[in-house]
């Protein structure tokens, strides 16, 4: 959240917004499935924040983010909403989305690679019989 607040702070040009649904948490059911292909199971819940906002030229913005922090949430509908506008989208997409997108591919593969260094392979040995 706190690289959204900061392109946030620094942007010259903010839109004047109201809430539709102001930030508020609750429990999100999250699912999963054996093996990424079998069938669907609940896996559990998890906490989620949201929010939507309209934009003073009428645009709506829509946010949710894991975890209690509602400005987080109203950070990403603000965001969602000026994306929608061409004349922001390119700047927000090349200043902000792609360096996000960049910095969690780097977390990903850094812990890939942790992960890596401590697999165990496991093997069979097949035996003669006596």
């Amino acid at each position: 959240c706190a690289a959204l607040e900061q392109a946030w702070q620094t942007l010259a040009d903010k839109p004047d917004y109201s809430h539709l649904r102001p930030a508020q948490t609750g429990l999100v059911m999250v699912r999963g499935r054996m093996g990424g292909t079998g069938d669907a199971f609940n896996l559990g819940e998890i906490t989620v924040s949201r929010c939507s906002i309209r934009t003073g030229d009428g645009r709506i913005g829509h946010g949710y983010a894991a975890g209690r922090d509602k400005r987080h949430a109203e950070l990403v509908a603000l965001f969602d909403a000026m994306l929608q506008r061409p004349d922001t989208a390119v700047a927000l997409q090349d200043g902000l989305i792609e360096p996000l997108a960049a910095a969690q591919n780097r977390r990903r593969r850094e812990k890939a690679r942790q992960s890596a260094a401590t697999r165990v392979e496991f093997f069979t040995m097949v035996r003669g019989e006596d």
